[in-house]
Formats: C-alpha cells, sequence, structure tokens
C-alpha cells in the first residue's frame, strides 16, 4: 500500500502503518531522491552533524519533471548521516518498502546515464543502518541494462521502462525490454515493468480520469507477461471500482504463484508476430503463449524435452489440451495464453 499524506501531532506515518500492520498488510511510501530544496535554501541542520542541507546539496542535481529537490552530494560531510536520519525516521513509522524516484541520471545533461550510483549506494547503507528490512525499489526509467549488477547489489526492484500506459505499442515494446532483462530476475532481484494500467485509471487533469484503453485481450496479454517474467505487480487504477474482469486478473491463483514462486524467466523465441516464454514452479513448468499481430493467429511452441507432460491447462479459461511435442493454440489479436504443464 503506498500513500501520499502525513499524520498530525508529530506522529509522522506510525499510525496509519499501525493500522495497516493490523490487517496484515505491509506499508510502503513513495519518495523523491534528495534533499527538499526548502530544507537547503533554509539551510536546516543535518540530524548528528555540525553541517547543514545546503553544505551536502548538490546544486546541479535537480529533477526535470519534479524540482522540489536537489541532489545529495555523496562527496560533502553529512551526506550519509542525511539519509541515515530520513531512514531512521521511516523505520520508526514501520516502513517495509520504499519506492525512490528520479534515480537513474540525476544530472541535468544526459552525458552519464548512471550518475546516481552514489546516492543509490547512500540508500542502501541507510537501510542497512535503520535497524528494519525494507523491499527498497528504484524508480530510474529505462535501467541501465549495462549497470544490472549494481543495481542487484543495492536494490530490490528496479523500473526498466519509462511510465508504462495503456496502449498496444507500450506493451509491444516491453517484450523487447523483458527479453534485454529476463536473465537478471533472481530471488530479490526484480526488474520492474511499472504499474498495471487496469481497471479505471484516475490519475488525470479532469479528475475524472478512464477506463483502460487496453482490450480484455491485452490486458490479458499484459498480465501474462508481467507474470511470468515475475514483474512486481502494482495495480494503477482506483480498485474501488473495479469490475469483475478486472478483479479477476488481479485474483488468479495460478498466476500469482507462478510471479511469486517461479524461477528465472527464459524467453523460448520471439519476433514481429508471435512470443514464447518459459519459466517453472518448482518442477512445474508454465508456457505463454503470444500473438502480437491484429488478427487472430495461431502460435506454437515446440516443447519435446518435456516428455513426461501429457496435457496443458490453460489458467486464465481452465480447458485442458492434450500436446505431444509441440503445444499450440489459437490465440485472439494482441491476445496470449498461458499453460501449465500436467
Amino acid at each position: 500500500m503506498l500513500l501520499y499524506h502525513t499524520q498530525a501531532n508529530g506522529a509522522g506515518f506510525k499510525p496509519i502503518a499501525d493500522q495497516i500492520h493490523a490487517l496484515g498488510l505491509k506499508f510502503g511510501i513513495h519518495i523523491m531522491r534528495g534533499v527538499p530544496r526548502l530544507a537547503v535554501h533554509r539551510a536546516l541542520p543535518v540530524k548528528g552533524t555540525n553541517v547543514t542541507c545546503r553544505d551536502i546539496a548538490h546544486a546541479n542535481s535537480i529533477c526535470a519533471w519534479n524540482t522540489d529537490m536537489y541532489g545529495v552530494d555523496a562527496d560533502c560531510d553529512g551526506a550519509q548521516a542525511y539519509y541515515d536520519a530520513i531512514f531512521e525516521l521511516y523505520a520508526s513509522w514501520g516502513v517495509d518498502y520504499v519506492k525512490v524516484d528520479d534515480i537513474c541520471n540525476v544530472k541535468i545533461t544526459p552525458l552519464e546515464p548512471y550518475s546516481a550510483r552514489r546516492e543509490i549506494e547512500m540508500i542502501r547503507r541507510a537501510i542497512d543502518r535503520c535497524g528494519r528490512d525494507m523491499v527498497l525499489s528504484l524508480s530510474p526509467g529505462p535501467a541501465v541494462l549495462e549497470e544490472a549488477w549494481h543495481l542487484a547489489k543495492n536494490a530490490n526492484m528496479w523500473r526498466i521502462t519509462d511510465d508504462f500506459w495503456d496502449n498496444w505499442d507500450s506493451l509491444k515494446e516491453m517484450f523487447w525490454r523483458c527479453e534485454r532483462w529476463q536473465a537478471h530476475v533472481k530471488p530479490g532481484q526484480f526488474p520492474d515493468c511499472d504499474m498495471l494500467p487496469l481497471g479505471h485509471i484516475t490519475i488525470a487533469a479532469d479528475g475524472i480520469g478512464h477506463n483502460t484503453n487496453l482490450t480484455h485481450a491485452e490486458q490479458i496479454t499484459m498480465m501474462t507477461l508481467w507474470g511470468i517474467f515475475r514483474s512486481p505487480l502494482i495495480m494503477g487504477g482506483e480498485m474501488r471500482d473495479n469490475d469483475a474482469f478486472t478483479l479477476s486478473l488481479l485474483t488468479n491463483d495460478e498466476l500469482l504463484n507462478l510471479n511469486q514462486n517461479g524461477t528465472t524467466p527464459l524467453q523460448l523465441f520471439r519476433n514481429e508476430t508471435k512470443a514464447a516464454w518459459l519459466n517453472f514452479v518448482g518442477s512445474t513448468p508454465y508456457i505463454a503463449l503470444f500473438n502480437l499481430t491484429e488478427n487472430r493467429a495461431v502460435v506454437s511452441a515446440e516443447l519435446s524435452e518435456f516428455t513426461d507432460k501429457t496435457h496443458a491447462e490453460e489458467i486464465w479459461s481452465g480447458e485442458k489440451t492434450a500436446f505431444t511435442k509441440t503445444l499450440s493454440a489459437k490465440i485472439e489479436p494482441h491476445g496470449a495464453k498461458l499453460y501449465k504443464l500436467i
């Protein structure tokens, strides 16, 4: 659960976190990288030091789309102490999950695509010192593939895309992104395809928003790809307005089991018209078939290595089919089928 407001009387988020934990849920917050510009302009002190926020701020490190913060200059005395102090505060609230935004290229110029490296390291150290386990999610826009080792060392999940929205072109592009990142899906480290734009999407200037522009087939494709790739599943719509179809996507036990308990995914093939992916839960294989065209089409995957499997159960429809060596399905335009081999 992500919340974007605070609590009066100096209690911070703790009363809210306590209520969330009492429901058996985890509590997460979204923050911007760096130090608030107002704290810098007022030269507020950094806890436990003799320096101020003005002393640790990197004046040329400002987010291009939200100018509330300055970056923290890791070379300055007190820089680490600043991050230690804010994560000590988050720990006192009972925070379980922190999403840090604007944390890839932290300079105005794009000359160094991963210039947030040292701020990421300071955040990692601050979490390790705060006395509370927290999931660290980074939102760098398209993460830098060559820095996958550094992301995996310091974070639990990281965005591999710009903001993902409800249109087919963005969804089709995600197949390419998942192909590039598939080998880096490991326990505790998850490349993130971004939030699921399902149901009633309410972030809009009119305050009303709209229902997702993805067709039912495209929504199944999105859930299938996110599920088998093991991307974090974060709902991006107004959950109180979910219809039965949207709710069915979010509560499919087989899909959730695959996403939570799968292994490192493997793309079997992809071209402009079709794709197929493989993953396992224990010794049970799951096969996803995707039709990337505008027309109904047959998609097939050669599965001769699974000699002990004779049937496949499609997890969205419950339909069972027999197969020998090759699994084939006729699939709707932009659609998918996800099979459990039995």
